[in-house]
């Protein structure tokens, strides 16, 4: 989905003189945080904001090199919502490209990928390749969203039963609506992740964090 093509639309809507008082946007999100200054009951993890619901667990993904947490993760319920943000052009998305590029990654190791209409426009739904416990393959189903913002680029990985059931896939879905990006001034390269934090007013047993080798959170 885009934000560019998003925005236009409710520009052209809203040419007239808006009355003054708070900022509510007319749409569902992500959005960027010059649409929803007032954050509200989010989750403060730098770059995202993000709606915690009661019953999921927020785990936070750290690169073990760089020790960055470049990934945040909601689960619960047979179902998980991985969430990643990256800088991206001035003038220009990145997911249509980075759809080509995952489709063709995962058909490369076996598994498969569709090009499907979502809500959020263009989305990925895939199967990959797994090692199962007892040494042979299996497939795991992942359902791949992206919006693309004002130079941010964000990333959505829905797993487990969310992938493949409406109704497991609500709620995080919901979720999703409510993130705000916050990409802030500093110059980054295109497709450079930005990196996230830990929410400080969070309790230490709320947060899980767990070590990747950065490979999985490159776009």
């Amino acid at each position: 989905m885009s934000w560019f093509s998003r925005r236009k639309r409710r520009t052209a809507e809203t040419d007239e003189a808006t009355p003054a008082g708070p900022i509510i946007p007319d749409h569902p999100g992500p959005y960027d945080i010059s649409e929803l200054p007032d954050l509200g009951a989010r989750a403060d993890l730098g770059a995202l904001r993000v709606p915690v619901r009661p019953g999921m667990r927020l785990r936070l993904d750290m690169e073990r090199k760089s020790r960055n947490i470049v990934a945040a993760t909601l689960a619960g319920n047979g179902s998980s919502l991985q969430l990643q943000v990256f800088a991206a052009p001035r003038s220009a998305g990145l997911w249509d490209e980075l759809r080509e590029e995952i489709a063709e990654s995962i058909t490369t190791q076996r598994g498969t990928s569709e090009d499907v209409e979502g809500e959020f426009g263009h989305e990925l739904l895939t199967r990959i390749p797994v090692r199962t416990p007892q040494g042979g393959v299996g497939h795991r189903p992942a359902r791949f969203i992206g919006v693309d913002g004002p130079r941010w680029f964000l990333r959505a990985m829905l797993a487990g039963r969310a992938a493949v059931d409406e109704a497991a896939a609500a709620p995080y879905l919901d979720i999703l609506r409510g993130v705000v990006v916050v990409r802030g001034p500093e110059a980054h390269a295109p497709r450079e992740v930005l990196v996230l934090r830990h929410p400080g007013d969070a309790a230490d047993e709320e947060v899980e964090t767990t070590a990747t080798d950065g490979t999985a959170v490159r776009p």
